[in-house]
């Protein structure tokens, strides 16, 4: 059952990325946290482990074909995302559960304000 209920959860961060370019930060990490129970380093690990395939490649390809793809500049970010994940999960494994379940609650809430009160 926990299979079909993370395919559920992918399949709905799936929408949210493909609608608002977002998931597993904003979708799975708190799914998994707050619907299977996980920690939140589990959470973030398991995140990653979806990154591992081109999960976003049929949402990229329609929008790439809508004109809306700048390649150069995504393949810079996968590229600093692949180096930037490794450091960033040896920094996380360093901080208590709690500490970065309320680091990573912040860092929504600030984006939140910014994102409503802003231009």
């Amino acid at each position: 059952m926990n299979l079909l209920f993370s395919f559920a959860l992918g399949v709905v961060a799936g929408i949210f990325s493909g609608l608002l370019g977002i998931g597993g930060g904003t979708v799975i990490i708190p799914g998994l946290v707050y619907l299977f129970g996980f920690s939140q380093h589990n959470a973030q690990g398991t995140s990653l482990v979806a990154l591992l395939l081109p999960v976003g490649l049929l949402g990229m390809l329609r929008y790439y074909r809508a004109g809306h793809v700048h390649l150069w500049i995504g393949l810079a970010i996968a590229a600093g995302l692949f180096l930037g994940t490794y450091f960033g999960a040896d920094i996380a494994e360093r901080v208590p559960d709690i500490t970065l379940r309320r680091i990573f609650g912040v860092f929504f809430l600030i984006l939140a304000v910014r994102m409503l009160l802003g231009k």
